[in-house]
């Protein structure tokens, strides 16, 4: 998957140009920032099958197609304008609301950790007998909605980075081209996840020897594929928001915590010779993981014993 997505990235600049062709710089730029973005992309992809998954095959594609359009909706109409306003206005608030934003998911991934561990369940869950499940659904894809805002700044925070220093127009129509590719790359990559049962299904009822081992081999890895995805997806929300945090606290003049962590991520890929890059970032996302843990667990503890005062239960 992440060779796929960066490779759809790769061709922004081809589109750019198609669709700005007046302006030189979009293309190299919406190129470059879509590159750097893949990695937040990544997680987007292994967070959101967790929503749709254990729901019935028929509601999976709406659910996936009405995420998109949040998701689209999270891009062009409210972070894409805020960007612009933010970058041209005030440019020192866009790292304390990213970091806002990253404790935010923290906070989602410590919370589902926390009842993975035999915590309280908070909120209807799968497990949980559904008495209306229009709102279930309803409910499921807002709370996909919301995590994806928060990825979406990240990655919109990207490609600002790289446009900071063009003109209005072209960091308007870098951002807007971003946002729109890689929400394709995204959803239809979870699109082809979620359906890839039925694919086996179908497969497995071919005449075709062939297409029968493939099919039964998909309807076999597909249940530990999703029930992985879940895992990643909850890890993914943990080390994007306390790698947000990390981030931003170095952004704000207070680079110990985030140095403690490239340090531990220099020391390892030094030691591991040539897969020093893989051993580097896996470390680092384990110290961005480990602080999204903890601070997002303190959030999670605080949330529910004020809801707990105000009467609120789940």
């Amino acid at each position: 998957m992440p060779s796929g997505l960066v490779a759809l990235l790769d061709d922004v600049s081809v589109i750019a140009r198609a669709a700005a062709a007046s302006i030189d710089d979009v293309g190299a730029a919406a190129a470059k920032a879509g590159g750097k973005a893949a990695g937040v992309v990544i997680d987007d992809a292994a967070v959101t099958p967790g929503y749709v998954t254990g729901l019935t095959p028929d509601r999976e594609l709406p659910m996936i197609w009405n995420i998109t359009k949040g998701s689209l909706r999270n891009k062009l109409l409210i972070l894409l304008p805020i960007a612009l306003i933010l970058s041209a206005l005030l440019p020192m608030a866009i790292t304390p609301i990213l970091m806002v934003g990253g404790l935010y998911l923290a906070f989602e991934g410590a919370e589902k950790v926390i009842e993975k561990l035999g915590g309280e369940k908070h909120g209807e869950t799968l497990e949980d007998p559904i008495e209306d499940a229009a709102q279930f659904e309803k409910t499921r894809v807002s709370g996909a909605i919301r995590t994806d805002l928060i990825l979406s700044a990240e990655i919109m925070a990207i490609a600002l980075a790289e446009v900071e220093d063009t003109t209005l127009l072209t960091r308007a129509v870098t951002l807007a081209l971003v946002g729109i590719i890689i929400t394709v790359a995204v959803y239809g990559a979870v699109a082809l996840i979620v359906k890839m049962d039925d694919v086996g299904l179908h497969l497995a009822k071919k005449s075709s020897a062939a297409a029968q081992a493939t099919g039964r081999f998909l309807l076999r890895a597909m249940p530990v594929v999703l029930t992985a995805l879940g895992s990643i997806g909850t890890v993914a929300m943990l080390w994007v928001g306390g790698g947000i945090i990390l981030h931003g606290l170095e952004e704000l003049g207070m680079p110990d915590p985030a140095h403690i962590a490239h340090g531990l991520q220099n020391t390892v890929a030094a030691a591991s010779g040539p897969l020093g890059s893989v051993t580097g970032w896996i470390t680092y996302a384990g110290v961005s993981a480990v602080v999204g843990l903890v601070l997002g667990s303190v959030v999670a503890v605080a949330v529910h014993l004020v809801a707990k005062a105000r009467g609120k239960g789940h």
